[in-house]
C-alpha cells in the first residue's frame, strides 16, 4: 500500500479557524522562533512530530518518526537471570552483576531512538520575525516575517502527513533543503547541558542517498542489518509566487513512500484535521483562576494530543520530539517502565482522554509475549513481568538493574489496565485485557515470592533510586515500594476476577494479599525498608507509592492519617535539593490526596515556572539556577509535563478506593472554578462549579449503569434529575445513588 502525499491548497488560508478561539489564551506565542530545538514550536499526531525553530538563520523543521529504532542487543538477557543476581548479591559480588546487567547501556550507543531528519527555509530575504505562535486549538503554527511574508505548518491529525506554506513572498522562492545527521561520520556538535548521548555517528551507519527533482527530496538512511528509513519531501511553487509543500517519513516496516504529481487535486484534509482536534478539546475543560497553573495545563494536554494516537507506539521520554542536536537523545529516548511511561499516561482518565490512554495498554500488549519469554528466562517462573528500560519491540535494555530488570514492574504497568477498565467500565477490556494481563501478573509475583510461616518475602527489593546501582540499592526485605505494589496488585487481581465471575479465584487472590506484610512505618511515616528511613532530598517518590498512584492509604482514616502525615512531614524537612521537575509534579498528587490544597498548588507553580522551557516541555533541571534543586541541568522528557496535569485534575475531582470527590483540595483562595466531563472511576463524568468561594453544584453522568458513591463539597444538597429519596448519603458523608446507564443527577448546595 502506498502513501500518499497530498498537497494542501488550504494551507494558504488554514490560519482562519473554523470555530471560535477559546484556548487562544494558552497558545505558545512569541516575537521571535527559539534558538534551541527543546525550546521549539512542537507539532505531533502520535507517529509524526516536528520542532520549528532557528538555526544559523534557518528556518529549521527538526522531522521526527516514533518508531525509528535501532533495536540492536546490547543486552544478553540469557546471561543474566534472578536467582544468579540473588547470589552474588549475598556474597558481596556486585561488580560481576554490574558488568553483564548494567555496563552494556552505558557502552553502546543501541538500541536508542532515532532522530530522522532536518528541514531548513533559508530566510535571509525574509527579514526579521515579527511573530511565531502556535494555536493549540488547531495545532497549526504560524510565523510572520517582516517583509510580509507568512510560513505556516501542521502535521494532520489522523494522516501520517505534514504540510507546511509561504504565502506573501515578496522575493525569490523559498524552497527547502533537507539535512540529514551525522550517522556516518561528521563532528559531534558542542554539549547543550541537555544530558544528550553519544554523537549519532557512532552507530555507524552507511551514508544516507538524497535524491532531488525539480520539486522534491528524497533521503533513503540505512540504518542496521537490512533495515532503513526514508524522509520524502515535495512542493509546489504556485502562480503567484507563494510555496505550499508536504512531508512524511516511512521505515521498512511499513509502506515506502511515493511521489504523486504536482497536478494531483485531492481533497486538502484541513477539515478532517481540525475536527480531530475539536473533538479532543470537547472531552472535557476545566477553570482555575491561577493562570500559570492554567495555561500550563492546557499546553500538557495539547502535548497528550500530539503525542497519543492508536496505532501508534506508547510515549517514550521524549515520544515524537527527540532531540535534534547530533546526539543520542538522553537516555536513548525510551521506554521506562519505573515512572516514566506511567506518569505521562496519568492524566488520560480524569480528563476523559480514554483513547490516548489506552495506547499505552494497546502496546503493553503489543509486547506481552516477549515479557512473557523475558519472565520465564530471567526470572525462571510462568507469569508476566516486564523490563523496566525496554525498546520499542519489548526487549530490555539494561541499565540499572534494580529498575530496568525490577521485579515489580508488571504491578505497576497493571494499574494502567486496571484504570482503563474501572474509568470505562468496558466489559469487553475487562475480560480480554485487563483480567488476563492483570492475572498474568499476580500468577508471576505469586511464583517469585517465598512463603514461609504465613508471610510472603520477594528474594531482593529495591526503591528506585534509592542507593542509585550499588549493592546498597537491593534489600533482603521488602521496600515499601514493591509492597505496595504487591500489595496493590494481589487486590486488582482478586477485583478483576470477581468482576469476571471467578469466585475462586478472587479468593485466592484475596488470600495471597493476606499473606503481605504490613507496611514498614516509624514516626517518619513510610520507610523505604526495615532499618531504612530516608536520610536525604530524594527524587523518585518511590517509597510513598500507597499514597499516590496506589491509593492503598486514604486520609479520611485516621490510621492512614497518620501515616500519610508524618511522611509528608518529612518530605519537607528533607527539601527538595535533590529533586526533578517530575517530582514536583507527583508531589502535588500526593498533597491533593492528603487535602493539603495549599501546598499541592505551590508545586505545580514551581513546577511551571522553573522546570519548564518556553515552550513548556519539562527540562527535569532547575531552569533559575538552582532555587530549589541542585540540578540545573536540561534534558526534555515528558512525563513531568503529564504528571503535572494529573495534579491539577486531583485538586477537581479525585477516584479513591470504592468513591469519588468532588472539590477535594481546591486553595480557598481560589473563588471561581470550574471543571466539565471529567472522568471518575465507575464510567462517571463529573462536573462541578464553586462561585464566589463557594461550591455550588455538581453534575455526574453515568455512561454504564452503576452505583454511584461520592464525597459531595456540601454537607447539605438538593437532588435534582432524580427523586430525592433515591439518594441517601451514609454515616460517612458518602452519598449513594444507582444510576442508569445514559441517566444524570445534579446535587445543588443546599447552604447550611
Amino acid at each position: 500500500m502506498k502513501t500518499k502525499i497530498t498537497i494542501v491548497l488550504l494551507l494558504l488560508c488554514f490560519s482562519v479557524s473554523s470555530f471560535a478561539q477559546s484556548l487562544k489564551p494558552y497558545n505558545l506565542s512569541f516575537p521571535k522562533l527559539a534558538n534551541r530545538w527543546d525550546e521549539a514550536m512542537p507539532l505531533g499526531n502520535g507517529m509524526l512530530g516536528v520542532l520549528i525553530w532557528e538555526k544559523n538563520n534557518k528556518l529549521r523543521l527538526s522531522l521526527d518518526r516514533a518508531d525509528l529504532w535501532d533495536e540492536r542487543k546490547a543486552l544478553d538477557i540469557k546471561k543474566l537471570n534472578f536467582k544468579w543476581v540473588e547470589e552474588q548479591v549475598h556474597q558481596n559480588n556486585y561488580g560481576a552483576v554490574q558488568k553483564l546487567g548494567d555496563e552494556p547501556y552505558d557502552s553502546s550507543p543501541y538500541p536508542t531512538k532515532l532522530p530522522a531528519a532536518a528541514m531548513e527555509f533559508d530566510m535571509a530575504k525574509l527579514g526579521k520575525v515579527l511573530s511565531n505562535e502556535l494555536d493549540i486549538e488547531t495545532a497549526l503554527n504560524t510565523v510572520k516575517f517582516e517583509n510580509g511574508t507568512v510560513f505556516n505548518c501542521y502535521i494532520h491529525a489522523a494522516k501520517q502527513e505534514g504540510y507546511f506554506s509561504f504565502k506573501n513572498l515578496k522575493s525569490a522562492a523559498v524552497l527547502p533543503a533537507l539535512i540529514v545527521h551525522n550517522y556516518a561520520n561528521g563532528q559531534i556538535e558542542k554539549g547543550d547541558n541537555s544530558h544528550a548521548g553519544e554523537g549519532l555517528q557512532k552507530l555507524g551507519y552507511q551514508k544516507g542517498t538524497v535524491t532531488h527533482t525539480a520539486n522534491s527530496i528524497r533521503y533513503h538512511q540505512p540504518t542496521y542489518q537490512g533495515h532503513y528509513y526514508e524522509v520524502l519531501v515535495q512542493w509546489r511553487k504556485l502562480p503567484d509566487g507563494n510555496i505550499i509543500g508536504s512531508w512524511t517519513i516511512s521505515n521498512d516496516r511499513v509502506a515506502t513512500l511515493a511521489l504523486i504529481s504536482a497536478t494531483a487535486k485531492e481533497p486538502t484534509g484541513w477539515d478532517t484535521h481540525v475536527k480531530w482536534w475539536k473533538d479532543f478539546w470537547s472531552k472535557s475543560n476545566i477553570s482555575v483562576p491561577d493562570q500559570l497553573i492554567q495555561k500550563q495545563y492546557y499546553l500538557e494536554m495539547y502535548k497528550l494530543g500530539c503525542v497519543a494516537r492508536k496505532g501508534a507506539p506508547a510515549i517514550t521520554l521524549q515520544a515524537v520530539w527527540t532531540a535534534d542536536n547530533g546526539s543520542l537523545p538522553p537516555w536513548k529516548g525510551d521506554f521506562h517502565n519505573d515512572l516514566n511511561t506511567q506518569l505521562s499516561y496519568w492524566p488520560t482518565y480524569t480528563a476523559n482522554h480514554l483513547a490516548e490512554g489506552a495506547t499505552f495498554t494497546d502496546w503493553l500488549w503489543n509486547i506481552r509475549e516477549k515479557n512473557l519469554d523475558y519472565t520465564r528466562q530471567y526470572f525462571g517462573v510462568n507469569g508476566l513481568n516486564v523490563p523496566g528500560v525496554v525498546t520499542l519491540n519489548g526487549d530490555p535494555m539494561g541499565g540499572w538493574i534494580q529498575y530496568s530488570l525490577s521485579p515489580t514492574v508488571s504491578a505497576w504497568t497493571s494499574q494502567h489496565f486496571y484504570w482503563q477498565w474501572k474509568y470505562s467500565m468496558d466489559k469487553r477490556f475487562l475480560k480480554t485485557r485487563a483480567y488476563p494481563y492483570i492475572c498474568e501478573a499476580a500468577t508471576y509475583l505469586e511464583n517469585i515470592t517465598r512463603l514461609k510461616d504465613g508471610k510472603r518475602s520477594l528474594p531482593l527489593s529495591s526503591s528506585p533510586e534509592y542507593n542509585d546501582n550499588s549493592i546498597k540499592a537491593w534489600f533482603l526485605n521488602w521496600t515499601n515500594y514493591d509492597l505496595s505494589l504487591a500489595k496493590f496488585l494481589f487486590k486488582a487481581a482478586a477485583e478483576v476476577s470477581m468482576a469476571k465471575g471467578k469466585i475462586d479465584e478472587s479468593k485466592h487472590w484475596a488470600e495471597v494479599l493476606e499473606q503481605l506484610p504490613d507496611y514498614e512505618i516509624n514516626e517518619t511515616g513510610l520507610t523505604i525498608a526495615p532499618g531504612s528511613n530516608l536520610t536525604g532530598s530524594h527524587r523518585h517518590f518511590s517509597q510513598y507509592m500507597a499514597i499516590y498512584p496506589l491509593d492503598l492509604l486514604d486520609v479520611n482514616h485516621e490510621k492512614d492519617k497518620t501515616i500519610i502525615d508524618n511522611s509528608l512531614k518529612h518530605i519537607e524537612e528533607m527539601g527538595t535539593r535533590a529533586w526533578c521537575g517530575y517530582s514536583f509534579s507527583w508531589m502535588a498528587s500526593m498533597y491533593a490526596r492528603a487535602y493539603q490544597a495549599d501546598k499541592a498548588v505551590k508545586q505545580l507553580e514551581i513546577f511551571a515556572s522553573n522546570f519548564c522551557s518556553p515552550n513548556s516541555f519539562h527540562l527535569n533541571g532547575d531552569q533559575k539556577g538552582g532555587q530549589y534543586s541542585g540540578f540545573t541541568y536540561r534534558p526534555f522528557t515528558l512525563e513531568g509535563n503529564f504528571a503535572f496535569a494529573q495534579g491539577v485534575q486531583e485538586l477537581l475531582l479525585q477516584s479513591r478506593s470504592g468513591y469519588i470527590q468532588a472539590f477535594p483540595a481546591v486553595p480557598q483562595r481560589w473563588k471561581d472554578v470550574t471543571f466539565n466531563n471529567l472522568r471518575a472511576q465507575g464510567a462517571f463524568l463529573v462536573s462541578g462549579n464553586k462561585e464566589n468561594g463557594v461550591p455550588t453544584k455538581v453534575k455526574v453522568y453515568a455512561e454504564k449503569e452503576g452505583l454511584l458513591r461520592i464525597k459531595l463539597p456540601f454537607k447539605t444538597y438538593v437532588v435534582r434529575d432524580l427523586p430525592t429519596e433515591s439518594v441517601k448519603m451514609g454515616d460517612d458523608g458518602i452519598v449513594e445513588v444507582k444510576l442508569k446507564a445514559k441517566q444524570a443527577v445534579t446535587f445543588e448546595n443546599g447552604y447550611e
